[in-house]
This record gives structure tokens, sequence and C-alpha cells, in this order.
């Protein structure tokens, strides 16, 4: 499959070093808006819808990761980074996992939150075959359920009604390919060749891929830290923004600069 020009935001410096945020299966890029105004003191931001997700195309599938990764290819081109920091969370940690394996020389530092490098299958795959029936909105609250904890969603309606919004939001079917992507993801074998500098995040209350997927990722990565966060379900950088953009800050900015 050829790459598609996915949607995308800038922000920040236009001659600071890039840092590209990936988002979640079911979100848009929306979901980083707690991070962005920080980042974008001294990085330029760039934030995109994936496939199949908020304002990007949804072409024919299947979608493998891999295709997906050629959209984030093709979108560092368009703006011009010959590398960049790459964060990404669940579905977009995904990505930036097979990215920094696959293209190395693309990927300065790498953010990993509340990824897995080997998904069980049958939920993603599940999921896929709920969506195509209904749709995706029917799928929201439950999905919206693992992102927060039951806490902090009570605590915060109008968050939970607009990540519902994006979940429903969603190309139907291209969020049904999307899952399946998932749902054949196997990068176990990826984890040794990548060589950015890797912090992974994990929220410890985290219901759809728990800590121990983290855990196997920061074996897998030489080099790399974890950082856990709780309360923290499904989307951490949401319930806990300060400590999650100080950790993202602290390991970009040891680079020195230079993407």
């Amino acid at each position: 499959m050829t790459a598609v020009d996915v949607s995308y935001t800038e922000d920040g410096p236009a001659d600071a070093p890039v840092v590209v945020l990936s988002n979640s299966l079911g979100a848009t890029r929306g979901m980083w808006d707690p991070q962005v105004p920080a980042l974008a003191e001294r990085y330029r931001v760039v934030s995109y819808d994936t496939r199949g997700h908020g304002e990007s195309p949804a072409p024919a599938g299947p979608y493998t990761v891999d295709d997906l990764v050629d959209d984030l290819v093709a979108l560092l081109d368009r703006v011009g980074a010959r590398r960049a920091h790459v964060v990404g969370l669940s579905l977009g940690g995904m990505t930036a996992m097979r990215l920094a394996a696959r293209e190395p020389a693309r990927v300065d530092r790498l953010v990993l939150v509340a990824t897995s490098a080997k998904p069980d299958p049958q939920g993603f795959l599940d999921r896929a075959v709920q969506a195509r029936s209904g749709g995706t909105a029917p799928l929201a609250p439950a999905i919206v359920g693992r992102w927060l904890t039951p806490a902090y969603a009570a605590e915060h309606p109008d968050l939970v009604a607009r990540l519902e919004a994006m979940i429903a939001g969603a190309d139907d079917e291209g969020y049904a390919n999307c899952c399946e992507a998932v749902g054949h993801f196997d990068a176990r074998e990826d984890l040794a060749r990548i060589t950015a500098p890797t912090l992974v995040v994990s929220g410890a209350e985290d219901p759809a891929l728990p800590p121990p997927h983290q855990q196997a990722i920061v074996e897998g990565i030489a080099g790399a830290t974890l950082l856990t966060v709780s309360p923290g379900a499904h989307l951490p950088n949401l319930e806990q923004p300060l400590e999650v953009t100080g950790a993202l800050l602290a390991h970009l900015d040891a680079a020195g600069g230079h993407a």
C-alpha cells in the first residue's frame, strides 16, 4: 500500500528540533493537547491523525503497522525532518517502535507510552468486527473506560465526552483496519534493533495493555528506561499530564537540542 498524506498540525519554532506525536487507536491528535504547549516552547511539534482517524484519509484496507510507518516517513519528508524525536501511545507507540527498528536513521529519541510489542490479538480482531457491523460510536464508552481510571473519569465528564466523540468520529472501516493491524502486530524481534534512546511510560492501572507489556519492551531495548505513573490507565498523558510531560521533556532535552 502506498503512503497516504495524513492530516497534521505544527506548533513551536520552525527551526527547532522536530518532535512527532502519534495517537492511540481511536483517538485523534487532540489527545496530545496537554503536552503540546510545553513541548512547543522548545521543539517543532508535529502532531498528526493516523490514517482512519480524525481528519486523515481512510484508504481501503487491509492495513499493517508498516503501512502506518510509511505514512509517518512520508510525513517526516513533507515537513523536511531528516530525523525527529518520535512519541507514540498505544497504536502510535507500535508505529514509533517499528519506525525506530526499520528506519533507525530517522529517529533521534523515542518515547513509547502504554504500548506493546505483541498485543493479544483476539480482542482487537473482535473489535474490528464490531466496528464494521455497528460503527465505532457504540464502542466508545467501553474504550474510554480503559483510557482513564474510573475515579478520574467520574471527575472529568467533559473529557470523557470529548474522548467518546473522538472514537465515534473515526472512520468505521479505517478504525477496523487499524484494529486488525494491531491484532497482527509482533515487534518482539524488532526490539533488539532499536538504537534510539528510549523512554517507556506505563499506566499502572492500564487494563488495555497492562504494565507487563511495557516491561517486556524495556527488557528488549538496550538502555531503555521505564516510568510507571499511578493512577493512570491507557492514556496516562491525560490523567498525569504534569508527570508525563515533564518526563518527555527530560528525555528529549537529553539529546542536547540536536534532532
